[in-house]
């Protein structure tokens, strides 16, 4: 393998999506995306460094976000971290890096308020939902180790 770009991300969304569409009524969405990483320091104090993601999403993947990840929705984000080249409004030069998404996956518990709901009635389970068998509960307890 000569190269990788591939970026994955798991983080609560810091507003609402962002959506325009461009001149060939494409759907671009822009996400910022909160990553935490809590330790404890020397003296075994609890700290906490937050990282923000610039996510863009496009086409069908924008609206989908748009119409289900709000504000605090916990979401994963996978594509590759891209840096583009734009001019401001007094003709400076700027550079974003974001990431592109390819996938999305909404990781908010059903009925949480997080985002995470996507309209289907109660008995129907969204797509990739994997059932737990709780049969496992009657085997004896009686392992080796």
């Amino acid at each position: 393998m000569s190269s990788l770009n591939k970026a994955m991300v798991i983080g609560r969304l810091g507003q609402d999506p962002e959506v325009r569409y461009t001149q060939s009524n494409t759907a671009v969405a822009t996400l910022s995306v909160a990553t935490t990483e809590r330790y404890k320091d020397r003296n075994g104090e609890l700290q906490e460094n937050t990282e923000w993601h610039r996510i863009v999403a496009w086409g069908r993947l924008a609206e989908i976000c748009q119409q289900y990840l709000k504000k605090g929705s916990l979401a994963y984000f996978e594509g590759p971290i891209q840096t583009r080249e734009w001019e401001d409004k007094d003709g400076q030069k700027r550079y974003t890096t974001e990431i592109k998404a390819l996938n999305m996956q909404m990781l908010d518990s059903r009925g949480s308020g997080g985002g995470g709901q996507s309209g289907q009635s109660s008995n129907q389970k969204p797509a990739g939902t994997v059932e737990i068998d709780d049969s496992f509960d009657d085997m004896d307890d009686d392992l080796p180790f």
